[in-house]
């Protein structure tokens, strides 16, 4: 006899709680191709800037972040980005996340030539955490978060979720 352990799950374990965080856009400079090396195709975009605002965090996103990208052979794209963070009060947050962008050959191939593409015909999402010193922002460094991704000539620009 099997067993249906979903009736045993709590309700606040039955979905994810989000509230908005920000919406950020970053500037990406042409991608760096490393190309193919042992085992995967390495490409590196450099972050150059860009901007995020909302109601409880908003600023700028400073020059130098990187995201180091892997390009697996159906065309996914993984990422692993590191940015600084300054807000308009001039405090530091160090924003890491790891993603995925995923969709039919064509349409990352259209992506990849710098195309706008819908973003509803592809997914990208982001799982960002944060680190900071500011006694203002400390509730960062206790949160989890999850993006909603969409890649423009460019840059890109995300929608950014607290997870509750």
């Amino acid at each position: 006899m099997t067993r249906d352990f979903a009736d045993d799950v709590p309700a606040v374990l039955r979905e994810v709680a989000t509230r908005p965080l920000f919406v950020m856009r970053l500037n990406v400079k042409p991608l760096q191709v490393v190309g193919a090396t042992p085992g995967l195709f390495r490409r590196i975009g450099v972050v150059p800037g860009g901007s995020f605002f909302g109601a409880r965090l908003a600023g700028e996103v400073l020059e130098g972040g990187g995201d180091w990208q892997t390009v697996r052979g159906d065309g996914t794209t993984t990422l692993d980005v590191r940015l600084a963070l300054r807000t308009k009060g001039g405090e530091l947050i160090a924003m890491s996340y790891r993603g995925l962008r995923q969709g039919a050959r064509d349409t990352l191939e259209r992506i990849d030539r710098g195309e706008a593409v819908d973003p509803a015909a592809y997914y990208f999402r982001i799982v960002p955490v944060f680190e900071t010193a500011s006694r203002e922002h400390a509730w960062l460094n206790d949160i989890l978060a999850v993006g909603l991704g969409y890649r423009y000539a460019d840059g890109v620009m995300y929608s950014v979720f607290e997870v509750r």
